[in-house]
C-alpha cells in the first residue's frame, strides 16, 4: 500500500521536462509517455502509424503531447525523425519488443523469424540511440526497454530463446555504445519491467501495467544525473547482465 501511494503522489508531481518516446502507440510505451505526461512533462512519443491510442492522450493533453510517425525498422524513418524536434530533449526512452511463439528453439525458429524478432527488438533500437543521440541534452537520460529474460546469468530454465537472445543482443549492443562514449555525462538505462499483462506479455503475466510503469518511472527519474551504464529492474535493483 505504501508504494503504491507513493508512486500515485511521484505520477502527479510536475517536473517540466521534455521527453522523447519512441514506440508508444500501445502497451508499456503507450503507459510510459502517459506517465510523464501525467507528471508535467511535455513529450514527443512515436508511433508506427495513425489512429492508435496516441489519439486520447492527444486530446487529453494537447499542449503537451505531440505524436510522430515512425517505424524504427525503417532508418530514413528515423533519420527523418531528427531534423524534426524543435528543442533538445531530457530525456530519450526507447521501447520496442516483439517476440516469435514462445515454444521454437533456436533449433527450429525460421531464419524470416529469427531475423525480424532481433532487427526489431536489438538493432533498430540501438540505431535509433546512435542516430538520434545528439537530441538528447549532455546531462540527459537515455533508456531502452530490455527485458530480465536478457540476463545470461539469470537463465537457469530456459525457453523463450529467441526473445532472450535478442534482449542480450540489446544489452550487450548497448554496452558497447557506453564503452564508446564512456566520456558522456549522460544517464544510461537498460530496464526490465518485469513480466506485464500486455498484449505481447498476456493474460498470465503477473503485473499489472498500473502496478509495472509509474515504479519504472519513479526508478528512471531516481537515475537521473548518474554517469554510465546500468541494467535495472523497475524498482531500481541491479539486474546481473
Amino acid at each position: 500500500m505504501h508504494e503504491s501511494s507513493t508512486n500515485q503522489e511521484s505520477a502527479l508531481r510536475p517536473s517540466g521536462g521534455r521527453a522523447l518516446i519512441i514506440g508508444a502507440s500501445r502497451g508499456l510505451g503507450l503507459a510510459i509517455a502517459e506517465q510523464y505526461l501525467k507528471r508535467g512533462w511535455t513529450v514527443v512519443a512515436t508511433a508506427r502509424g495513425s489512429g492508435t491510442a496516441l489519439d486520447r492522450l492527444t486530446a487529453q493533453w494537447p499542449d503537451r503531447l505531440s505524436v510522430e510517425h515512425v517505424d524504427i525498422n525503417e532508418p530514413e524513418q528515423v533519420s527523418a525523425l531528427h531534423a524534426r524536434p524543435a528543442a533538445t530533449f531530457d530525456l530519450m526512452f526507447v521501447n520496442a519488443g516483439v517476440k516469435n511463439d514462445d515454444r521454437e528453439t533456436i533449433a527450429d525458429v525460421s531464419t524470416e523469424e529469427f531475423v525480424r524478432v532481433m532487427v526489431t527488438n536489438a538493432l533498430s533500437p540501438l540505431r535509433v540511440v546512435e542516430t538520434l543521440d545528439d537530441l538528447v541534452r549532455p546531462d540527459g537520460t537515455i533508456g531502452l526497454m530490455t527485458s530480465g529474460q536478457g540476463s545470461i546469468a539469470n537463465n537457469e530454465t530456459g525457453g523463450y530463446e529467441v526473445y532472450r537472445g535478442s534482449k542480450a543482443a540489446l544489452n550487450m549492443f548497448m554496452r558497447s555504445y557506453a564503452a564508446r562514449n564512456r566520456d558522456s555525462g549522460r544517464t544510461l538505462l537498460l530496464m526490465a519491467p518485469g513480466w506485464v499483462r500486455t498484449d505481447m506479455g498476456g493474460p498470465d503475466a503477473y503485473l499489472s501495467i498500473d502496478e509495472a510503469i509509474p515504479a519504472l518511472v519513479d526508478t528512471v527519474e531516481s537515475q537521473r544525473g548518474k554517469h554510465g551504464l546500468q541494467y535495472l529492474d523497475r524498482l531500481g535493483a541491479t539486474v546481473p547482465w
